[in-house]
């Protein structure tokens, strides 16, 4: 019954599907990005190469995808430049390697699919089905930097591995017995040694750094806390994940930039940081003369000084974003920074559950006493379909 799903292939999760929205690498900056995201339902937006000149027909390329916290990463590592780094070509917000998303005919198998993501794909570009575009007048203002649209009148959607999943989840019965076998069975939680982890009580620039490194791999950052050098993640206290950030607005770059593991957990926990938090970071910013991430971070912060307002008193009510939370489209919500976690004797099944639910690509392992065993990802779930496939079909 299983093999009986290879004769799917890409278009049949496509159904439904809303084209692309796309930003162009050629002409669009940083802040474009912001504003196309925060008026936009999605979290993600795809970056492409394209020429729209009517007398020249080129073939659109997608180049990435962009979320609010690849930008944040970006301004807190730019921090000294905040002016530029707004300025600066959206194409800099962009993975160095251009295998994180592939293009693929609708004809494209699931097993095909399948292998690509392992193979290291975060998306799949499908050109879609739609009728004869005609072009509409466009917005008068900064959303219109981005398009659905390509040459030929094309459109695009993309399968991610979430969308994989969840066709697998549809079929679940099919796979009889993996569904009821638990990670520690199957052999799939990944060991302490390669995943994403900082101290408690880690620095800023680590935490950084590790934020990019999750994004270019669809995970999370653990923040864990030791005993001794010997055994140095042993409790999982929580994690600062890609996907809350993408829930935030830029200001959130200044506390990226200016906080510890542990405090920035706290930071982008619920819908807005404590005013306390909010204080440390501006007065660390202005300790380190940062006066661009500076106003940056003020400029939306309703504790700001310089807004005019004492903490006591009512300012005016914001219609643009809650501080430090992106609040454009009611349909996404903020998440709170609390881990994912399952245990390692947690079914296959319960987990993707799981991780489809939050919105995330893993879960975090724990025993039942809180230490820390690992992580497993979406990527270690399809290879365990995968190779079942194979093997029923040999």
């Amino acid at each position: 019954m299983a093999l009986s799903l290879l004769s799917y292939d890409v278009s049949d999760l496509c159904l439904g599907k809303p084209p692309l929205r796309s930003l162009s690498a050629s002409s669009s900056s940083v802040s474009d990005a912001i504003t196309a995201l925060k008026s936009s339902e999605d979290t993600f937006l795809s970056v492409w190469n394209c020429n729209h000149n009517d007398d020249v027909v080129t073939e659109c390329e997608c180049l990435g995808k962009i979320s609010m916290a690849d930008i944040i990463c970006h301004l807190s590592k730019d921090h000294d430049h905040t002016l530029s780094a707004l300025n600066a070509s959206v194409s800099v917000l962009l993975p160095k390697t251009r295998s994180i998303v592939l293009h693929v005919q609708p004809s494209c198998s699931l097993i095909e699919a399948i292998d690509l993501i392992i193979q290291g794909a975060q998306n799949l570009i499908v050109p879609i089905q739609t009728k004869p575009f005609t072009k509409k007048r466009q917005h008068k203002d900064n959303v219109s930097v981005t398009t659905t649209t390509h040459s030929n009148g094309r459109r695009f959607c993309w399968i991610t591995q979430e969308d994989i999943i969840q066709f697998l989840l549809g079929s679940i019965a099919a796979f009889s017995p993996l569904p009821a076998m638990s990670l520690s069975d199957l052999g799939i939680i990944n060991s302490t040694h390669t995943i994403l982890a900082v101290d408690y009580h880690s620095s800023a620039s680590a935490v950084v750094s590790a934020i990019s490194n999750a994004l270019a791999v669809q995970t999370s950052v653990a923040v864990v806390d030791g005993e001794g050098d010997d055994d140095p993640f042993t409790y999982l206290i929580g994690e600062i994940s890609p996907m809350t950030l993408t829930c935030c607005d830029e200001t959130a770059a200044a506390a990226v930039a200016m906080l510890s593991a542990g405090e920035l957990v706290a930071y982008i926990d619920g819908a807005n940081p404590p005013e306390s938090f909010v204080q440390n970071v501006r007065n660390r910013l202005e300790d380190k003369g940062l006066m661009g991430l500076l106003s940056l971070f003020d400029s939306l912060s309703p504790y700001s000084t310089s807004s005019g307002y004492s903490s006591e008193e009512e300012a005016p009510a914001r219609t643009t974003s809650t501080y430090g939370r992106s609040m454009s489209s009611s349909a996404r919500v903020a998440r709170k920074s609390e881990a994912i976690v399952c245990n390692p004797k947690s079914s296959l099944m319960a987990v993707m559950i799981q991780a489809v639910a939050h919105r995330v690509n893993y879960a975090w392992v724990v025993e039942t006493d809180g230490c820390f065993v690992g992580m497993v990802t979406f990527v270690d779930i399809l290879k365990v379909f995968r190779n079942f496939l194979e093997n029923n079909d040999m």
